[in-house]
């Protein structure tokens, strides 16, 4: 048995949702925040809010930044650092098109000479604890080769790797081939993220790949927040185990977000996202009836009628 990280994912993963999830059900050894980023020569309000550390009491986390380039990422170590954190994880990551073709994400993978002076920086650091999160690259699946060069002479406590493409977002054939390569050839510790959905999963990927350091989940935690709880325990929770843990869960997170959410559409909206990646357990009746209630009304009416 090896740990297992939660991996972040905007608009769901938030302080609130990572206090809760840690209480209630656990079996995480580290939560990562949606990345932090630079906006108008700042860090967003409602990021610092989320890594703020009176947000965070008693939850084993770590900020994750999004940079393009070793300004924004000198300015966003320095911010993070004054708060009080002592590590930080490093998105060569994300996917999506609005970051990655401004050179942020696993956009910045195509450029290895911005990682270099980036890794230059990271020496000049020592106090601080790096990791990074990455794919294989942007558009081809080969910038790993240099990228990891680079990061194998490069102070981290670990990495992790999602073997996709940028390109590829959440979708195609995951690259085991090119990870295989990665996990013989990276010097760090190494944690692989993607597709981990079952505890079937996750006892096969930690038998074919015994030195793995951690399993990162993300979409899989959210669709079933008790995976990490049952692959500790050593056994597979039932149908009504499930759905009881959905739904104390959501309303929990319900009482909290009521008082920071303005309005009933807001919060409506809010929630609604609790269920994005449920329907494999919740079922499709269910899940469509959620996802189309309209208002909040509707919406609670919808959850108070999950069987």
């Amino acid at each position: 048995m090896i740990p297992i990280h939660f991996a972040p994912l905007q608009g769901h993963t938030d302080d609130v949702y990572r206090r809760t999830h840690h209480q209630l059900i656990g079996g995480i050894e580290r939560y990562y925040t949606p990345f932090v980023r630079v906006e108008a020569g700042d860090i967003r309000s409602k990021d610092r809010r989320d890594i703020d550390p009176k947000n965070n009491v008693g939850v084993p986390v770590v900020p994750q930044i999004i940079f393009k380039n070793l300004k924004e990422f000198a300015y966003l170590i320095e911010e993070i650092q004054a708060m009080g954190y002592q590590a930080i994880d490093l998105n060569m990551g994300c996917p999506f098109p609005l970051q990655a073709k401004h050179g942020r994400g696993s956009g910045i993978l195509a450029h290895a000479d911005i990682i270099e002076e980036v890794a230059q920086n990271i020496k000049e650091h020592p106090q601080l604890a790096f990791s990074v999160k990455m794919r294989l690259g942007w558009e081809d699946g080969e910038e790993w080769i240099p990228v990891l060069k680079i990061l194998n002479d490069t102070p981290l406590t670990h990495i992790t790797l999602h073997p996709r493409t940028g390109m590829q977002q959440y979708k195609g054939d995951i690259g085991y081939e090119a990870f295989a390569r990665f996990y013989e050839e990276c010097h760090h510790p190494l944690i692989y993220n993607g597709d981990l959905t079952t505890l079937d999963d996750l006892h096969t990927m930690e038998k074919r790949y015994p030195r793995l350091a951690a399993l990162m989940l993300g979409r899989g935690l959210l669709a079933r927040p008790s995976l990490a709880r049952e692959y500790a325990d050593g056994r597979e929770w039932s149908h009504e185990e499930h759905l009881q843990c959905l739904r104390t869960l959501h309303q929990k997170l319900t009482d909290q977000y009521a008082h920071i959410v303005k309005g009933d559409a807001q919060l409506h909206s809010k929630l609604r996202a609790f269920w994005e990646y449920t329907e494999p357990i919740i079922g499709r009746k269910a899940y469509k009836k959620i996802m189309k209630s309209g208002n909040l009304r509707n919406y609670l009416n919808a959850i108070d009628e999950l069987r």
